[in-house]
Parts: C-alpha cells; sequence; structure tokens
C-alpha cells in the first residue's frame, strides 16, 4: 500500500497560496469547453475509423461511454461556472480535477492501445496521432494546473511510448523517443509558464495591494480635506461646497434653501475650567448631539472652534424654521459630562434663506452670522431668522465701522468721569474714566456701541492708548488721594506686549502707578485666561491695581477671584437695582461684601440711585459706591469744581456731625 500512499501524495494539491490556486482554477475553467471539445471531436473521429475493423465494444460502447463521462463534465462545469466558492471549496475542487485528470487518463490511453493493434497502417498511425495531438492539445487546456498537466504526460508517455517501444519496429521506436522528448519539452513549457503565471499572480495582488493603499491614502485625504476630525461632522470646505453646490441647483429649479450658523454659549469658559481635553469632549458629545437631530435635507458641519454650520437644502417656512431651531438649542442645552464634573451650556442660531437674504453663498452666510450676532447679543440659546431688522443694524455696523477706522481718534474721543464715593467719610475716593466718541457724521456715538466694533477689529488698541494718555493727563492734576479706575478690553490684555505697552504709558504719564487702578470683565477674562492672568501679574508688578468688573454677570467668578491677582472686585448694577426690595439681592451683596473683607479685596458696589439704596447697602458693609444718586458722569473740565464742592459738602458734614 506503500504505493497508493506515494500515489496520493503526488496527486496532492498543497493548501498554501489560497489567492494562486483561486486563479489558477478560474484560469482553468475558462479552457474547460476546450478540453473536452479536442477529446470528443478527436475520439468520435478515430472510433469512426475503426467501425469496421475492431469490434463493437472498441469501436462504439467504449468511446461512447468516454464521450458521456465528458458531457457530464461539461454539465457540471456548466451549472457550477459562477458560483463563488471559499478557499476550502476551491481546494477540493482542484484535488478532484487532479483524480479526474488521472483517470481520464488511464482510460483514453487504454482504449487506444486496446485499439492501436486493429486495422491497417494508416490507422495505427491514425491512434498514434490520436494520443499526440490529444496530449498537446490537452496539456495546453490544463497548462495552469501544473500537477495534473504533468500526471497527464507521465500516464500517456509511459504508456504509449512504451508500447511502442515493446513493438520492436525501428518505426515505432522512433516514434517513441519523439513523443518522449516532444513531452519532455512540454514539461518545461509548463513549468515555466507556471512560474510565470504565479508570478502574474502576484504581480497583480501586489498591484491590487497597490490600488487599495492608494484608495485608502485617497480616502484618508478627502476626509482630511472635508471631514472635521475631532466631531466627525463635515469641515467648514465641505460645507462651503455643499452651499455652492445646493446654490446652484436652486438657480436652476428657482427653489430655495436655509442657511444655519450654531455658536455655543459658554464653551470658552469649559477650557478654562477643565482644560482643552475636556473642551474636545464636549464638542464631540456636540457633533453626536447634532448628527441624532439629522433628518432629510439638513447637513451639519463643524466651522471651527465652537462654531457650527447647518445646511436645509430645501426651503422652510419661517415658523418651521423657528422650531428646528429650536430643536438644536433645546439639544445643545442639555448638561454635558466633563470629567467628574457637570458642565452648562447653550448654543443660539442664526438662521438665513436663500434667495431672500441674498443672491450668493458669502452674501447668506453673511446674513445668518449677522442673525447669529443679534441672537448672541440680545437671545442666546434662542433661534433667529435674519429680517429687515438686521439688514438696518448690519448697515449702522458697517457705517459706525467705517468711520471708525478713519477716525482722527485724537480728536474725536474725549472721557466723562464719574466719582467713586466712600459711604463713611462721604468723600470721593476715586473717578471712573467713561470713554466717549463723537463723530462728524455719526454725532454722538452710544459707547457700547462703538467698543464692541473696535473690540472686534482691534481698534480698540489706538482707542485705550488715546484715552490712558487722556485720562492720565487729568489725574496730574487731581489731589493726591484719588485714583483713577479704567477700563480694559480683552485685547488689551491679550499679549505681554500689550500688558507692557500700558506699564509704558503709565511711567510715561508721571502719575504714580498705584493711582491706577485697571478694570476688566469677566468677558475679557474668558478669552484666553493664561495670558489675562500673565498680563495682570505684569500690571501688578509694575504697581497698578486691578478690580474685576461686572462681578456675578459671567461664568465663574469666584474662580477668577481665587486665581487672579485682584485688588477690589465692582458689584454689578443688576444685583443693586432691587436690593431694596429683593432678599435675594441683599443676600449676595451682602455675601460678595463678605468675601472681600475676608480677602482683602476692595468692594465697589455701583449702580447706585436712589437714597434707600445707599441705606441698604451701607447697613450691608458697602462702604465705596458708584451711580447716578452721587454724581451723573462729568466732562473732564468739569472734575475740578465737582471736587472742591464734594470736599467743602464733606467739612460741613463733618461740622455738622
Amino acid at each position: 500500500m506503500v504505493w497508493l500512499a506515494r500515489l496520493k501524495q503526488v496527486l496532492s494539491v498543497a493548501d498554501g497560496d489560497r489567492a494562486l490556486m483561486r486563479a489558477r482554477l478560474h484560469a482553468f475553467s475558462r479552457q474547460v469547453p476546450l478540453l473536452y471539445f479536442i477529446l470528443l471531436v478527436n475520439t468520435a473521429a478515430v472510433a469512426a475509423t475503426h467501425l469496421d475493423s475492431a469490434p463493437a465494444w472498441l469501436s462504439i460502447y467504449m468511446p461512447g461511454a468516454l464521450a458521456a463521462l465528458c458531457v457530464l463534465r461539461c454539465v457540471r462545469w456548466w451549472r457550477k461556472r459562477n458560483r463563488t466558492m471559499t478557499d476550502a471549496q476551491v481546494v477540493r475542487e482542484l484535488r478532484g480535477v487532479t483524480w479526474i485528470v488521472g483517470l481520464f487518463g488511464v482510460a483514453f490511453s487504454g482504449w487506444s492501445l486496446l485499439l492501436f493493434p486493429y486495422g491497417g497502417a494508416y490507422q495505427q498511425a491514425q491512434v498514434a496521432f490520436y494520443m499526440a495531438t490529444t496530449l498537446v492539445g490537452s496539456m495546453f487546456c490544463l497548462i495552469h494546473l501544473r500537477k495534473a498537466a504533468l500526471l497527464l504526460l507521465c500516464i500517456v508517455l509511459l504508456s504509449f511510448s512504451g508500447f511502442l517501444v515493446s513493438s520492436g519496429s525501428p518505426v515505432f521506436f522512433a516514434m517513441a523517443v519523439d513523443m518522449t522528448l516532444v513531452g519532455v519539452a512540454l514539461a518545461v513549457v509548463i513549468q515555466l509558464y507556471c512560474r510565470t503565471f504565479a508570478d502574474a499572480v502576484q504581480a497583480q495582488r501586489e498591484l491590487q495591494a497597490s490600488h487599495q493603499n492608494t484608495q485608502r491614502l485617497s480616502d484618508d485625504n478627502y476626509r482630511l480635506a472635508n471631514i472635521d476630525s475631532l466631531t466627525g461632522l463635515p469641515n467648514r470646505r465641505s460645507y462651503f461646497a455643499a452651499l455652492s453646490a445646493i446654490r446652484e441647483q436652486a438657480l436652476e429649479t428657482g427653489g430655495g434653501f436655509n442657511v444655519g450658523l450654531i455658536d455655543l454659549d459658554g464653551f470658552k469658559q469649559v477650557n478654562d475650567i477643565y482644560g482643552h481635553a475636556s473642551g474636545d469632549l464636549v464638542l464631540q458629545e456636540v457633533g453626536t448631539r447634532l448628527v441624532s437631530i439629522s433628518e432629510t435635507g439638513l447637513m451639519f458641519a463643524r466651522l471651527g472652534g465652537d462654531e457650527f454650520g447647518v445646511l436645509v437644502r430645501h426651503k422652510m417656512s419661517n415658523e418651521a424654521l423657528v422650531q428646528l431651531g429650536q430643536r438644536i438649542c433645546d439639544a445643545l442645552s442639555r448638561p454635558y459630562q466633563v470629567a467628574d464634573n457637570v458642565a452648562e451650556l447653550s448654543g443660539t442660531i442664526g438662521w438665513a434663506a436663500f434667495p431672500d437674504a441674498g443672491s450668493t453663498v458669502a452674501q447668506v452666510f453673511e446674513r445668518a452670522d449677522a442673525a447669529l450676532y443679534v441672537g448672541k447679543e440680545n437671545r442666546r440659546g434662542m433661534p433667529v431668522i435674519f429680517s429687515t431688522e438686521h439688514e438696518t443694524q448690519m448697515r449702522r455696523l458697517s457705517l459706525v465701522t467705517q468711520e471708525l477706522r478713519h477716525a482722527d481718534l485724537e480728536a474725536e474721543l474725549f472721557l466723562e468721569f464719574q466719582p467713586i464715593y466712600d459711604l463713611l467719610t462721604h468723600r470721593p475716593i476715586g473717578l471712573e474714566a467713561l470713554g466717549r466718541w463723537h463723530n462728524a457724521r455719526l454725532g454722538m456715538v452710544r459707547p457700547e456701541e462703538f467698543i464692541r466694533i473696535a473690540e472686534r477689529t482691534e481698534l480698540i488698541l489706538g482707542i485705550t492708548d488715546v484715552l490712558l494718555r487722556q485720562a492720565l493727563a487729568e489725574v496730574a492734576h487731581w489731589p493726591a488721594d484719588l485714583y483713577l479706575s479704567f477700563n480694559l478690553s480683552a485685547i488689551d490684555i491679550s499679549t505681554s506686549a500689550r500688558a507692557r505697552r500700558l506699564i509704558h504709558i503709565v511711567a510715561a504719564s508721571g502719575v504714580s502707578p498705584h493711582r491706577v487702578t485697571f478694570e476688566i470683565t469677566e468677558t475679557a477674562l474668558t478669552r484666553d485666561f493664561e495670558q489675562a492672568h500673565s498680563a495682570m501679574t505684569m500690571l501688578k508688578q509694575a504697581g497698578c491695581r486691578m478690580s474685576l468688573d461686572d462681578f456675578g454677570t459671567g461664568y465663574s467668578s469666584l474662580s477668577y477671584v481665587h486665581r487672579l491677582p485682584f485688588d477690589a472686585i465692582k458689584i454689578d448694577r443688576s444685583f443693586v437695582s432691587d436690593v431694596d426690595t429683593n432678599s435675594a439681592s441683599k443676600k449676595i451683596i451682602k455675601s460678595v461684601i463678605d468675601l472681600c473683607r475676608n480677602l482683602g479685596l476692595e468692594c465697589v458696589v455701583e449702580g447706585l440711585e436712589t437714597p434707600l439704596q445707599a441705606q441698604v447697602v451701607k447697613a450691608l458693609g458697602a462702604r465705596a459706591v458708584q451711580g447716578y444718586l452721587f454724581s451723573l458722569p462729568m466732562r473732564a473740565s468739569a472734575v475740578g469744581t465737582f471736587l472742591w464742592t464734594a470736599l467743602a459738602q464733606s467739612h460741613a458734614a463733618e461740622t455738622h456731625s
């Protein structure tokens, strides 16, 4: 049984390169019809010429049985030609083909040898020719299956060449030698072809791998170019490409679409308090919440920072747009889990429609930004739809910005001063400088209007320089015990160089730095906390005092008081307006006054307008106050007279007491 085991080993198919085996089987399957065509035609021709010379079982029945087997194999191939096979099925099919080739080789060779003795020389020559042509044709059909082809070659050469040699005829001997040499050549050809085929399959596989790698790089580049890596949403580039495409479509169809801009309220505080890693987690959660709202025709994108874009690919009514916007705002206003803390944020969204708000992508986007700006100023956490009122505001904004850019600041800017009083001594202890702007074209411009524009355009730097120099020039004429309170913007403390500029202006004025108090709002601190801390430290080291303005209106006042070098806190006027009737406001003011006392900070209560309010805050422990009750803001030329009058009133009060 050793020979049977060896035969089985020879006929086995190695379970190796699955892709190569699959390629070989696929290539062979395309040759199957040709293989059986050769066998059927050649066998029929030989059988027909031996009908009269050979017995019926050799000339009819046996070739008929072989032909029937060929037809059955063709039918099997036809049924399975498009079937997708697993790797294991491919291996089994190749093994089966090898065995079938061996059996067919033995069967057809045996039939030829049995038929050879019958007939004359021509018929014997035909049988020999049949064996040669059938062998060559079958070898080329099996050229992709090396083992099967070589097995067939061995069977035919060993059987037929051996038979010819044993006949003793020199002619047959020569034929046997010729067949053997041709067979060896065929074996070499098959060996070389199989190696070339394997190399081609490997090259194709490498080409496919290279193509896949190229496609993967292309996909990665597409994602980098069009997808925001943090949130997975389309990025700014993708968003504007979609806007341009939908505009072209709308122009062709006469339709419309809506553009929305979302800005997160309070996100800066999350970054400052919990760190940028937590801020990234919040942005990812925002992206997830926006995706959960997605519906047909709705696209969200991250445009940068905490700004997101919305595209509604069809025109919606204002009512439907407000409802959608409210759904978005409600989703964004839910608490965010940040590490072990909970962050409270909200989102404001501005809407604009095409073609109502503009005929170009830039115009519609600009109108949506204008609506967002209005919402941020007046309706945080709510949707705002662009309207003609916003158009008027935009024109005013553009006009004021243009005039401010070309203004002669030295000539057009001036100051008014409002005193800060000591309730115990009834004397002013300082004055706050308030910037004013009179423009030849616009007339008097409200401070909150031009300051906000100046901060957005960084024109505030020039305004701060001019007003601070004017204020310090006035301080030089004041009594030495009065200090100047001067407001700074976020831009003024955004870099160390700008902080040094302020220090230089104070030093050049000749006014003692301890007489200068710089007021900074919580909003200014939230822009860049670390840089604000650095700038404030520089100003403190130069001798200036620092005050936290509008305390209680921001997000994390206590955190700023604890972490920054403040000398004073100003309680916002919103807590003072109803201090005489609202117990909550009274408790808040009391708590802040006690906090300042415990931390060694001065506490200034601003916004006093009635004597009753002054009595209440005095009873709560307040000493430094400010408000219309004591004086309206006054021009610099009136300060001297005011101070002389205030001093006289203070002496009269002391004499009376």
